[in-house]
């Protein structure tokens, strides 16, 4: 029994130091399928999406999501310590459960003493009312305060990088809320930029180059930083009409057209956003182990003559398409090689794909925020607001 301990013990320090290296210090994608954090994820992903996924409001169904994430993160570290805790105690019953303690006159369990002592020692409480008779218990000790000391410094370097990961992304999201509508939709991105009705067509297209190179290095830094850390894909936007996928999906879209439809000089950046975006998309899909639907299982964003009324629309606001047959069969070659993955992680992480045309009336999340102040009214500090570009 005792030797059975002992491996167990190992096995448990073992597979615990592992996954916390893959998982924290390694910053590359980790392998391996027989993994704690892999199992762990699978085992409560599982079952909350599927319960989330049956609540009937949208905004609980969001804020369940959104609970996730932070959650879970919580919760592994808690596997990590328990997995800690046990495989010491283990090593100390193998050892013969060799300490002094005055509960075992009264008929305590040397097992649990051994907890008790693994418990104290791994969170450096150090009561001292448990004292060690071996050499080898002492050391097994210093080694324990050591490593729960070495946990708790990965830690607090560890949350830090996480959230800032999550800052940077969420920051080109809020700003893409006023250049492609909430949800961000391909159409709108390439209306707003269009400045048609300023006659400064060229400026527009400047400005939807600088939006691409921009979306560009955002792709790369979510490749780089979610495949180190997947555990931020389950992390939502503020709002909940928005979300790191449909954010990439837009813009997904947006270089799709641009590439086989939009007659100006954004093309060529547009080839280079594309094929960061899609990496990345594809990769993520990969590491969740995600296999691409088949086309005809993804829902159609562009069904019942949209693609038409997208190309009016497009149309009125001065962007120059290309609208004929070989267009079209371009497109949507195009749009095989993402949507397949994009509506695979749709389904797996619970966030809807983005249309390509807005609902009517859709308005954007700033302008659904509380009413600002009509010119000349006084607000709670007495001055007069002044007039935004909205009162005109």
């Amino acid at each position: 029994m005792r030797i059975v301990a002992l491996i167990v013990g190992l096995l448990c320090l073992l597979t615990c130091l592992l996954d916390a290296f893959q998982t924290i210090v390694l910053p590359r994608r980790p392998r391996g399928r027989v993994r704690v954090t892999r199992i762990f994820y699978v085992l409560t992903w599982t079952p909350w999406s599927a319960i989330t996924r049956r609540v009937p409001s949208k905004k609980v169904r969001e804020t369940l999501y959104s609970i996730y994430g932070p959650g879970s993160l919580l919760a592994l570290l808690g596997v990590w310590a328990a997995l800690l805790l046990s495989g010491f105690a283990l090593l100390y019953y193998a050892l013969g459960s060799p300490f002094t303690d005055a509960l075992l006159a009264h008929g305590s369990s040397p097992l649990g003493t051994d907890f008790y002592v693994s418990g104290t020692t791994l969170f450096t409480l150090g009561l001292g009312d448990v004292l060690p008779r071996s050499m080898k218990a002492r050391e097994l000790i210093v080694l324990e305060t050591g490593m729960g000391l070495g946990v708790v410094a990965l830690v607090i370097g560890y949350l830090p990088v996480v959230y800032q990961a999550f800052a940077r992304r969420e920051v080109a999201i809020a700003l893409l809320d006023a250049r492609a509508g909430s949800p961000p939709t391909a159409s709108e991105l390439l209306r707003r930029h269009s400045f048609a009705a300023t006659g400064t067509h060229k400026d527009g297209v400047a400005a939807l180059i600088v939006l691409l190179e921009e979306w560009e290095r955002w792709s790369a830094d979510l490749l780089e930083s979610h495949i180190s850390y997947p555990l931020l894909c389950y992390y939502r936007s503020q709002h909940d009409n928005q979300s790191w996928l449909s954010a990439l999906v837009a813009v997904l879209d947006a270089c799709a057209l641009l590439i086989c439809s939009v007659q100006d000089a954004s093309a060529r950046q547009a080839q280079l956003t594309f094929a960061m975006a899609r990496h990345a998309l594809v990769d993520l899909a990969q590491v969740f182990g995600q296999a691409p639907f088949q086309p005809s299982a993804c829902p159609d964003r562009l069904a019942g003559g949209q693609f038409d009324s997208m190309c009016t629309l497009l149309g009125h606001a001065g962007v120059k398409l290309c609208t004929d047959q070989d267009a079209r069969e371009r497109f949507q070659l195009m749009r095989t090689k993402y949507e397949p993955h994009a509506c695979a992680l749709s389904a797996y992480l619970g966030m809807p794909l983005p249309p390509f045309i807005p609902a009517e009336g859709a308005k954007d999340s700033w302008q659904t925020a509380a009413r600002m102040p009509r010119a000349g009214e006084v607000t709670h500090s007495g001055h007069a607001h002044p007039p935004d570009a909205h009162d005109h």
